[in-house]
């Protein structure tokens, strides 16, 4: 669309393209209408019957399902310790302890601004004039693979719907820094001969990082943050999550044109620096959450230490599934109303 409107000399060549992302933005509000709240809302609110049955859709079990029983009462001993402190204060963001807040809201800020500091938006937002202006590429051809870059963004997206569950989330980020950081380092090479068919292979690279950046930094640190941090905090959280995002996808998009003036194609070589410091990073502090249930996030860091536990349990998994419930003997309790109920009947 981009492409097709530049040949136009009027406003309607940026007018059009911006405009025409409403359709999306309806197809999004059609899809929410009709979803159910979330069980956790609903117990909040003492819907508890809606939640069952959300809950039994779900897990596609009926509605007196011990599983289904065993889920809303978690639910409600999770929710009843949050509630123990009473109205939320601001201040809670910042407290240590075992939840350890302050923790996650650093992971939070780190995941939200390491996403934007790997270069993705340098590329983005500038694919086109990088290709001109330092590959050295006609306007015509640079703007269509401009348009194929996103093409491969929107491909590298899809990809880690089938492995982010299977191999988790710092399995993924940090074989993603690892990639994106190697076609970092071979434009800055290729790029460094100031030859025609080394510009064309570092192009090929460009492409190779969009794929790389599609399975991992792209849909990781979106939901990440929800992922590690309590509900008592959450809608807080992920509100910073996304400030700091947007601030940082800001500065990048600043400076990239400033850096490209100045240093040319070594501005590569500085996002290949920070890709290749996210490595440990991630390993070192960023907890795995691959299927955790929301009441075992306060456990995540009960460990402690300087990392939360993170760098000496193994794969970084700092608690197990379903270890909230069975330190809160939710199978017993389950059992217990099972009885009454049968003893009633």
């Amino acid at each position: 669309m981009d492409y097709g409107t530049s040949f136009t000399e009027s406003s309607f060549q940026w007018r059009f393209p911006l405009a025409f992302q409403g359709v999306f933005a309806v197809c999004l509000i059609l899809q929410i209408i009709g979803l159910p709240e979330t069980p956790r809302w609903l117990v909040q609110h003492d819907r508890h019957e809606e939640a069952r049955a959300v809950v039994a859709a779900i897990e596609d079990r009926a509605l007196d399902d011990a599983q289904v029983s065993k889920t809303i009462l978690d639910i409600q001993v999770g929710l009843e310790e949050e509630q123990r402190g009473g109205p939320f204060q601001f201040k809670e963001l910042f407290s240590w302890g075992e939840v350890q807040n302050l923790r996650r809201l650093l992971i939070t800020i780190m995941i939200e601004l390491a996403q934007q500091f790997t270069g993705s938006n340098m590329i983005n937002y500038y694919g086109p004039v990088m290709f001109q202006e330092t590959m050295g590429m006609s306007r015509n051809l640079a703007m269509i693979l401009g348009g194929c870059i996103q093409l491969t963004y929107l491909v590298g997206s899809a990809i880690p719907v089938f492995l982010v569950d299977r191999f988790g989330r710092r399995t993924l980020l940090m074989i993603c820094s690892a990639g994106l950081c190697f076609c970092f380092v071979m434009v800055t090479i290729l790029l460094s001969l100031e030859r025609e068919n080394a510009a064309y292979a570092a192009t090929a690279f460009i492409f190779i990082f969009q794929l790389f950046m599609g399975v991992g930094w792209l849909p990781v640190p979106w939901f990440y943050p929800a992922e590690i941090n309590t509900t008592r905090v959450r809608t807080r959280m992920q509100a910073i999550a996304s400030g700091w995002n947007w601030m940082a996808v800001f500065a990048v998009v600043k400076i990239t044109p400033i850096s490209f003036a100045n240093i040319n194609w070594k501005t590569f070589i500085i996002f290949a620096v920070l890709n290749a410091v996210f490595i440990p990073m991630v390993y070192f502090f960023f907890p795995e959450t691959k299927g955790l249930e929301l009441e075992d996030i306060p456990l995540l860091f009960t460990k402690g230490g300087i990392t939360g536990g993170v760098s000496t349990s193994k794969g970084g998994r700092t608690v197990m599934p379903g270890q909230h419930a069975q330190e809160a003997h939710v199978d017993q309790k389950v059992e217990g109303l099972t009885q009454e109920v049968e003893q009633v009947g």
